[in-house]
Parts: C-alpha cells; structure tokens; sequence
C-alpha cells in the first residue's frame, strides 16, 4: 500500500498525538517530518518516533518535497495563516479546530484552499464517533423526523494555566466543537441567532482578565429548531461529552463518558471508570478522523469536515461573542 508522507506542524499536547497517530496507528500514512518552532518539542517527538527530518521554522517543512499532506495542530490563532501557507504549497491539510478566529480568516483560508485545489478537513472529532456518526446518519435518514430540539456539551475534566487561556477561548476552541457537532446533526438548516451567557464560576478572579470557564449558549434554527449548547471548564467527575437530538418521530441520546462497560458493585456501592483526557474518550474518533484524511489525500477525494463547515460554525461562535458584549440576542452571519 503507497502511504501518505505527512509533516506535522506543531508538537504540543495534540500535535503529539496526531504525529503518533500518523506514525503508529495508520496502514495509509507515515510521518515523514516534524516542524514546531519550539525546536525542542520536536526533536523530542521526533525522536520517539522515528522521524529523521526535524525543522524549527514550519515553512521549510512546507518547502519539502517529499511531504505530501500536513497536520496543522499550532495555537489556534495561527491556524489559518498556516492553512494559507500549506495551500500555496500545494499540500493536502489537516487543520485542528478552529481553522480560524474571525470571518475574514475563514474567507481566506478557503480561498486559498479552493485556488490551490487541495483537501482541507477540520478536527472536529465528534462527527467520528460511534454513536454521533449513527445519530447523523439516522437523522439523514429521516428516522426521528424532523429536529425539532438539540443539545450538545463539552465539560472539560480540569482548568489548568488559566491565566494563559486567551480570551473568548470558551466559543472560539471548546464551543466550537459543539456548534459543529448542533449544525451537522440539524443538515437541513442554518443557525440563524443565538443568545449566549457566560461567566467565570470557577475562577472568578480571573474573569477581569477576559476569562469565562462556563456558558450556556441557546441557537435558533431556519427549521425552527431550537439547540443548546453549553460548556464548563471543571467536571470534576471526568471527560464529558454528550448531545441529544428530539424530533418528531423520536429522540436520539449521544455520549457515554464511561471508560469500559464495566460496572464495580462494592460496600461503598455502585460506580465505573471515567474518562479524563479527550485523546482517551475520543481516541477512536481521533484515529479515524485521520485515516479518512490521508485516504481523501490518497485518492484525490473531498473531506468532511470542509472549510465551509468551520466557517458555518466560526459564525455562531463570532455570534456568541457579540451576544455576551451586549446581553442580547445576536444574529449568525453566513
């Protein structure tokens, strides 16, 4: 089997991951160089894994000819630029959510993208897991009728450096996972308003600062439908992610943040493990989202998530901003 030759730019928390996943867990690609401007981080990564190429400056990884793809996993607010950059080197990409903080990056990125003729797909894991990729199917298949309420939520197992998380992070890099997930589980509709609320519960020291670590986020729907989505930065039982879809016909239930199907029956009473890391809740979903990516770069074929996705879903999260400055409903610019 030819494999994919993907770089990896970024060798974080994530990119660590999706550098080993390319590397170890797929039969259709091999890391082929690593890129982090933290040249550290990717001799380190590098060196676990077995890759020869190792560059500071990511251009000169962008410059590699035998790179075929790349896994775009920087801070989010260099996203876009990255993608850009990747596009005008004719590379396939794999971008981590967000693809970018604002529309006129949005607009750019998929230009670029478009003009270039290479695949883009946006880490929006949710659409690969089981039970999420079932729910979609089966909505699309009109099983439940038409939706008619939605939720979906992220509660993050621990708030740690919140001094360092930029503003807005709560819509721009967590919701935004949630707002994918409410649009690609309502396919025949687009977000038309929100109301947002939101504050900072669990370090309301740091609220003054820019920080918000809880929101509720209410989306109406062209259909009619009504989603929430909300979202907190300390579940202290654990990694939680669950949606559900109400409609006519039905309603269909999503997530389980249980590690195994076990169930531990004591003196103390009746528990099961929890998941505390996204990479453990959702490791399927990681590895599957990249084998489809370097499949689509392989035989030429079109991902999903697209740039016009991100966009779709940039747009609630720039709406929730602008709902919480003013305490009002805010519309969704397509």
């Amino acid at each position: 089997m030819t494999k994919v030759k993907i770089g990896l730019i970024g060798a974080g928390r994530m990119g660590s991951f999706h550098g080993t996943t390319a590397a170890k867990r797929l039969d259709n690609a091999e890391l082929v160089a690593i890129a982090d401007p933290f040249k550290p981080n990717a001799e380190r990564l590098a060196n676990e894994l077995g890759v020869s190429k190792v560059y500071e400056n990511p251009k000169d990884l962008l410059a590699d000819e035998e790179v075929e793809a790349v896994i775009i996993a920087t801070p989010a607010r260099t996203h876009s630029s990255w993608v850009i950059a990747a596009a005008e080197a004719g590379k396939g990409i794999f971008c981590e959510k967000p693809m970018a903080v604002t529309a006129q990056e949005a607009e750019d990125a998929i230009a670029a993208v478009a003009k270039a003729g290479v695949q883009l797909q946006i880490g929006f894991n949710r659409r690969f897991v089981d039970d999420f990729t079932q729910a979609g199917k089966e909505i699309r298949e009109n099983r439940i009728g038409e939706p008619q309420l939605l939720r979906s939520l992220t509660r993050d197992p621990g708030l740690n450096n919140a001094e360092k998380i930029p503003e807005w992070t709560i819509f721009l890099e967590t919701l935004i996972h949630d707002f994918d997930t409410l649009n690609f589980l309502n396919p025949n509709a687009d977000p038309v308003s929100v109301y947002a609320s939101a504050d900072a519960l669990i370090r309301p020291d740091l609220k003054d600062n820019g920080l918000l670590d809880t929101a509720v986020v209410t989306i109406k729907y062209s259909n009619g439908a009504i989603a929430t989505a909300e979202a907190n930065f300390q579940a202290v039982y654990g990694y939680d992610v669950r949606g559900e879809v109400f409609g006519t016909e039905g309603m269909l239930s999503l997530g389980n943040i249980r590690m195994n199907s076990m169930v531990r029956y004591t003196k103390d009473g009746i528990s099961h493990d929890t998941s505390r890391q996204d990479t453990d809740l959702l490791f399927n979903a990681y590895v599957t989202e990249m084998n489809q990516f370097a499949n689509c770069v392989r035989y030429d074929t079109t991902p999903t998530p697209s740039g016009n996705d991100a966009k779709k879903a940039l747009a609630i999260a720039l709406a929730c901003i602008e709902s919480v400055k003013t305490g009002a409903v805010a519309p969704v610019i397509l």
